[in-house]
């Protein structure tokens, strides 16, 4: 999936996220922006494939509501990755030896969290739904798209690629900082299954005792927000 298309999601997203709040007169209700950059570690929990976390890079930009008054802030965020994993693979259907051949996917989140507040706004436990729009697996290395697939006989590494495009998650994480700074670990999972449209593609899956593809997103990501 070309970036462009990434960067035009972000664009039409932003435009649905503006939104004004109102005050009361003896209730402040601070507004802020912040963005955010860092690392991520990737994987899908599938019992199809044999598979190895990868790392990639995440950054995106956040509009939050801070509610002195509250036992909570709010927030919207969207956040561009680009991801990476393994699945075990063979050169040749009867090879003995076998290798990780690396995919990459790119995803676009759009997430609304409540900040529950730990010790008041310094660290805060983050939850809430995230939507998801991704890439097909893209294989790093087109010399490797005839290999197949570990568990099976005829299921090559082209194969997998067109997986789910539009895909549910939750988010939960801890957020700690002072002043316009703050660290963020965080925990995605996939509600929806990744591998779903594999089902229809009519794949060979002999030589395998799963005959449905299942894979559920696991991410974690690391990032520093600077807040405006």
């Amino acid at each position: 999936m070309k970036i462009k298309q990434y960067i035009l999601l972000v664009a039409c997203t932003i435009g649905f996220v503006t939104i004004n709040f109102a005050q009361h007169r003896r209730v402040p209700i601070k507004n802020g922006i912040g963005i955010q950059g860092g690392i991520t570690q990737f994987d899908i929990i599938t019992d199809n494939f044999n598979t190895k976390k990868g790392n990639g890079w995440i950054g995106g930009a956040s509009a939050t509501v801070e509610l002195p008054h509250k036992w909570y802030n709010m927030s919207y965020s969207i956040q561009l990755s680009e991801n990476n994993i393994g699945i075990a693979a063979r050169p040749f259907a009867l090879a003995t030896t076998e290798e990780y051949i690396d995919y990459k996917l790119f995803t676009a989140q759009i997430s609304l969290q409540a900040h529950i507040k730990i010790i008041e706004s310094y660290l805060t436990l983050d939850v809430g739904p995230m939507l998801q729009y991704n890439s097909e697996m893209e294989l790093k290395d087109k010399d490797q798209e005839n290999y197949v697939i570990n568990n099976y006989s005829n299921l090559l590494a082209k194969d997998i690629s067109d997986i789910t495009k539009f895909n549910v998650d939750g988010a939960i994480g801890l957020s700690a900082g002072i002043s316009h700074f703050r660290f963020k670990a965080q925990y995605i999972y996939g509600f929806t299954n990744m591998f779903s449209k594999l089902n229809k593609n009519n794949l060979d899956t002999s030589g395998s005792s799963e005959s449905k593809f299942k894979g559920n997103q696991s991410m974690l990501a690391f990032t520093l927000m600077i807040t405006f």
